[in-house]
């Protein structure tokens, strides 16, 4: 509990910094998960630099993009109602996530090395998956958080959904 208040009054005296850097720290715990359970690389293959690559892309990128994205949805749609719940997610779910993972997905292939034809053929072949799975999990998760999180914790709480969802994205972008 007393890391929990840490967390909260961190979170009130830096909101922005710190829902970056749990973004960053979230979406590197999903790339040791991948790494170690789904691959099973072992700690003597662990590749550090993917995981710096990841923590990287998280502060560098999904943090201020979707915790911005949460400030303008809450500006589009305001209010907490079941109704305003359901309009911000079929708006993250039918807008902002496809564009997300649009550019989420060639942006780890950058950073990992890939030629421009390597990437755009990475994208083709994986996109359409990732945009499936990703409605397999998320409409739920946003309708909840929409409704019950204030604006503040959406951020880390979808980042704590996302430990899995980050582990499957790490592993979905660093698979040739």
């Amino acid at each position: 509990m007393a890391l929990w208040r840490a967390y909260q009054r961190a979170l009130t005296v830096h909101p922005w910094k710190v829902q970056v850097l749990t973004a960053g720290s979230l979406m590197g715990l999903g790339d040791i998960i991948s790494q170690q359970l789904v691959e099973r690389q072992g700690l003597r293959e662990h590749q550090t630099g993917r995981t710096l690559t990841m923590v990287s892309v998280g502060c560098g990128f999904v943090g201020p993009v979707v915790g911005g994205w949460y400030r303008v949805l809450d500006r589009l749609v305001p209010g907490t109602t079941k109704v305003d719940a359901l309009k911000k997610m079929l708006l993250d779910q039918g807008g902002f996530a496809p564009c997300f993972l649009g550019c989420f997905l060639p942006l780890v292939g950058a950073l990992n090395g890939l030629s421009a034809q390597d990437n755009w053929a990475k994208l083709r072949r994986d996109y359409p998956d990732a945009l499936i799975t990703n409605y397999y999990l998320w409409p739920a998760v946003q309708l909840a958080n929409f409704y019950l999180v204030p604006l503040h914790y959406r951020l880390a709480v979808v980042q704590c959904v996302a430990v899995l969802w980050n582990s499957y994205l790490s592993w979905k972008a660093h698979r040739l």
